[in-house]
């Protein structure tokens, strides 16, 4: 085993070294954030120019710095709304370009209409008539650089895995399927035999390699042994270790893992990595990390956060229930004269604590649908009715429930109450599944924008690994992220 200098010799004398300057994934956000402020009021700044002959200065922004800051306010949601900031978005080129496009038109749209309710901004069309021409180019244009920059070695994290089991390698795949993400793997370092490989020497060519097919690029990563750790740091320019929570980390590789640490290599726990790049938490591959990964305590906890929680509910299920008032009349004839039964009818949900309580909706399938039994919803249900699919992509079906939301048995936003018949199931074969059950459920939720409704096991597993991360992330700023591309599913039709 080769000493600790050889690390710092070769980072030393390796000019690879001296060039590299990866970036974390909270650094890339925030520079993300930084250059997108400036490029956003630019544009404004241009567009005012020409319009008024001005010039390019600071002297129009001291004089209506609320112009700026209001549409700054508007381009944060805006750019949320279509993962404009997600790692698996932002190092990708037609991603990066086709989200930046989005959020740049949408921020026009609404910022143009800004100026009946705001009075001091230009009330004018005319005066921003070339902004959000000035506005989408510039943001596609420099989102669209960032993402050709990104993928440079220089700019990249290579990685090391200790550990080749079940999360070792679920991690590999998910960063060689994010390769937009800045993380490039190298190896694993894994000296068990149930890795059903030996150990080999870190070849230097994986250090140059990008992208490629997962499942090949995936299956060539070497699985080396302990005591290649170090010479693989400084042959293939490693930047991280992630440490997957299935591997019992010995002594000996502990302390390789703690020079290499000393030595400024990253060392990441899998579940935070795989939170940050997938959303989710990783349900069934925690191992003996699971206390730090799983949302034992978490803001739900809080006596504030529920109150200030509760008033969201209040204000959201009144605004909701009156605008729900005005459409009914059509709503109900609709369902009525496309199939006969009732419109509303109640259901059977798990709420919180693992209470059971009755779920209000507009009845979508026809009478009788489930006369032999609890069934999924899937896709091309036969038992939906013509109106009912209308009902279930724009989300109307469940607009019943801000009766339940103002009874205080669900909130604005949680994971969706599931029914009492599943939740036995799946608890049977979903490990921790009755946390999920730690906050109220909710009519908009982050496994409902990212994955949709479950309709198998393994649908509803993957959408409890999102509600947990909701649990454990829960914010005012989450929820208000989550309710505006709920929004944007139901103008898109996505609902099922």
């Amino acid at each position: 085993m080769r000493g600790d200098a050889s690390i710092a010799g070769a980072r030393g004398g390796n000019p690879a070294w001296s060039l590299r300057v990866p970036l974390h994934l909270a650094d890339r956000r925030l520079l993300l954030l930084a250059v997108d402020l400036v490029v956003v009021n630019a544009a404004l700044l241009l567009a005012l120019a020409v319009r008024f002959s001005h010039g390019v200065d600071a002297a129009l922004v001291r004089a209506h710095p609320l112009w700026f800051l209001i549409l700054s306010a508007t381009w944060f949601p805006a750019a949320y709304v279509f993962d404009a900031y997600h790692p698996r978005v932002t190092g990708k080129l037609g991603a990066a370009v086709g989200a930046a496009g989005k959020a740049a038109v949408l921020t026009a749209c609404v910022y143009l209409l800004i100026p009946y309710i705001t009075p001091p901004l230009p009330s004018s069309r005319l005066a921003l008539a070339s902004f959000p021409l000035l506005l989408t180019a510039a943001v596609v244009a420099w989102r669209g650089l960032y993402a050709v920059a990104l993928p440079r070695p220089a700019l990249q994290h290579r990685v090391v895995i200790v550990g080749a089991g079940a999360a070792g390698r679920t991690m590999a795949q998910v960063l060689v399927e994010q390769d937009g993400s800045g993380y490039q793997p190298v190896a694993f370092v894994d000296d068990a035999p149930a890795s059903g490989r030996g150990s080999a020497a870190c070849p230097p060519a994986l250090a140059g390699r990008n992208g490629g097919e997962a499942d090949r690029l995936l299956g060539s990563l070497p699985v080396v042994g302990r005591e290649s750790l170090r010479d693989c740091v400084e042959r293939s320019g490693v930047t991280t270790i992630i440490l997957a929570p299935e591997s019992r980390v010995d002594p000996d590789l502990l302390q390789a893992v703690m020079a290499c640490a000393e030595q400024g290599v990253d060392v990441v726990p899998m579940p935070v990595l795989y939170e940050q790049l997938t959303g989710r938490v990783p349900v069934g591959l925690l191992g003996d990390a699971w206390s730090a990964a799983l949302p034992l305590s978490h803001r739900g906890t809080s006596p504030l956060w529920r109150l200030t929680k509760r008033l969201m509910d209040i204000a959201l299920a009144s605004a909701g229930l009156l605008c729900f008032g005005l459409v009914l009349p059509f709503i109900a004839l609709a369902i009525y004269l496309d199939s006969p039964g009732p419109i509303f009818y109640t259901q059977e949900r798990v709420g919180r604590g693992g209470r059971v309580f009755g779920i209000y909706k507009l009845r979508t399938m026809v009478a009788n649908a489930e006369d032999e039994g609890p069934l999924w919803a899937r896709e091309d249900d036969p038992r939906i009715t013509r109106v009912g699919r209308i009902l279930r992509a724009t989300h109307i079906d469940e607009w019943p429930q801000f009766l339940n939301i103002l009874k205080g048995e669900m909130s604005a936003v949680g994971p969706r109450p599931e029914r009492p018949e599943f939740v036995r199931m799946l608890a049977e074969r979903i490990p921790y599944y009755p946390l999920r059950h730690a906050v109220k459920p909710g009519m908009a939720g982050w496994a409902l924008v990212k994955q949709g409704y479950a309709g198998s096991t393994e649908e509803a597993l993957v959408r409890f690994q999102y509600d947990l991360y909701y649990i454990k992330h829960q914010s005012l700023w989450f929820d208000v992220v989550i309710l505006l591309k709920t929004l944007e599913h139901a103008i898109a039709f996505r609902g099922r």
